[in-house]
């Protein structure tokens, strides 16, 4: 019985990754960079993409907003006038490349950069490769300082950690510096950006970051 289910499991990764592999192609062609935007609830993925999308005014940019159900997010992120697309999951709790593959048959793709907000959760997402070029997980502190060292996958496949709300790490009596050396620990390649997106703490690193990626596709 565990052979039969092991099995039907590595098959399904294996046609998510070749469908990840056509939405990555696919993205290539048109010129466009993919962010697949991890995180828990309420750790601030599309608060993080409405400033992107207010601050980056040289840029074309698109956005899907994944959740069992995506109207929420995806009324915040539309009313910024980009294109946007809300993709509900029902019972999943991840995007996977298949659901953005369809996604994108939809999808006007005359854009220089396309978020793809996940599902808040930071298991499921990790097996399922979207076709992303980069993978940015967001924590919060509000979620505690070993928010990092009991989800060890999802952190060591990461471009990009950000440690969020971190003016409220008082408050919750957590330690950022934990939470950092933890996720240097298990990703010594990420870069980590310490950030509070209400106090305006770490956005500007953060758009360093992504003005650079963009400005290394036009080269």
């Amino acid at each position: 019985m565990h052979k039969i289910e092991v099995d039907a499991e590595m098959d399904l990764l294996e046609e998510n990754r070749k469908l990840a592999e056509k939405n990555r192609r696919l993205l290539k062609e048109k010129g466009v960079i993919a962010i697949n935007i991890m995180g828990a609830i309420g750790s601030g993925k599309t608060l993080l993409i409405e400033k992107t999308i207010s601050s980056l005014n040289d840029y074309k940019i698109g956005a899907i907003l994944g959740d069992v159900i995506a109207k929420d997010d995806y009324e915040r992120v539309a009313r910024y006038g980009v294109r946007a697309m809300p993709l509900n999951t029902g019972k999943e709790c991840h995007l996977d490349a298949h659901l953005i593959h369809h996604a994108l048959e939809d999808f006007d793709l005359n854009i220089d950069v396309l978020f793809i907000e996940n599902v808040g959760n930071l298991i499921c997402p990790v097996d399922f490769d979207l076709g992303e070029d980069y993978r940015v997980v967001m924590v919060s502190v509000t979620e505690g300082d070993d928010v990092v060292s009991k989800h060890p996958e999802i952190f060591r496949l990461a471009d990009v950690i950000i440690i969020n709300k971190v003016a409220l790490a008082d408050a919750v009596e957590a330690n950022v510096e934990k939470m950092v050396e933890d996720a240097k620990r298990l990703n010594p390649k990420a870069k980590i950006i310490r950030m509070d997106l209400k106090k305006g703490i770490g956005f500007d690193e953060w758009m360093e970051w992504l003005k650079c990626v963009l400005q290394s596709r036009e080269r």
